[in-house]
């Protein structure tokens, strides 16, 4: 076997390797955070807030409400109690009682303006718990099918080391280490294939003289433009 066609076998196996490696941290990133379960979370939390201050603004109107309605029973009581005998007190008790009724009505707008409130922020949270649910389900049966599938890539990993170690056996650790820093210079690709004429990797036309030596089996023939292996059937 030639140098070329070793140091090819070895691309391949090695790009093999790289698909797997980033699926596999594809995976990894997606198991540890989620973007839809997050966004779910956060629009449930928020929801969540926005009904329980929706409750508390409620259950103060209710209180005002119920503040009120005590004064105005305390004042009609002083007014028709017969403990009150001046025309004067007795006619600002009633001007009293006028007072109060209007800012009542006020107050049990306030109140039903607070009610509205409130259910339309309930509806939400349990919309946006409904949907948190539903996400969570989802996410349960991606993480399950992403687990598996990371037990599968794992066992390719290692049948590809195997095999990569097999095929670096053959070849000289002089033609190992240029393909190594072939790849940290050629973003991973090492080596490539002449194809019509040409370098495949960056479509530099060889000539017969420069495509004859990419198919020697004594020494390796680099592309004279991007630099890369060359492997010529």
């Amino acid at each position: 076997m030639s140098a070329a066609l070793g140091l090819y076998r070895l691309q391949q196996v090695d790009g093999q390797i790289d698909q797997v490696q980033a699926r596999q941290k594809w995976i990894q990133d997606t198991l540890q955070n989620d973007a839809s379960l997050r966004a779910a979370t956060q629009a449930g939390a928020a929801a969540e807030a926005t009904f329980k201050e929706a409750s508390q603004r409620l259950k103060q109107s209710e209180a005002d409400v119920e503040k009120q309605h005590t004064k105005i029973e305390q004042t009609e009581a002083s007014l028709y109690g017969g403990s009150v005998r001046n025309p004067k007190e007795l006619q600002d008790l009633q001007k009293d009682i006028v007072s109060l009724k209007k800012y009542l009505e006020v107050l049990e707008e306030r109140q039903l303006e607070a009610m509205l409130t409130a259910e339309t922020a309930q509806q939400e949270f349990q919309a946006a718990t409904s949907e948190l649910e539903q996400t969570q389900i989802k996410v349960n049966v991606q993480n399950h099918d992403l687990t598996l599938e990371n037990e599968t890539l794992i066992k390719d990993l290692e049948r590809l080391q195997t095999e990569r170690k097999a095929v670096i056996s053959d070849l000289a650790s002089s033609a190992v280490e240029m393909y190594a820093q072939l790849r940290k210079q050629r973003r991973g690709l090492a080596v490539t294939t002449v194809t019509d004429s040409a370098c495949a990797a960056c479509g530099t036309t060889l000539t017969p003289a420069q495509q004859q030596s990419a198919r020697s089996t004594s020494q390796l023939f680099n592309c004279p433009s991007c630099g890369r292996i060359l492997f010529a059937n």
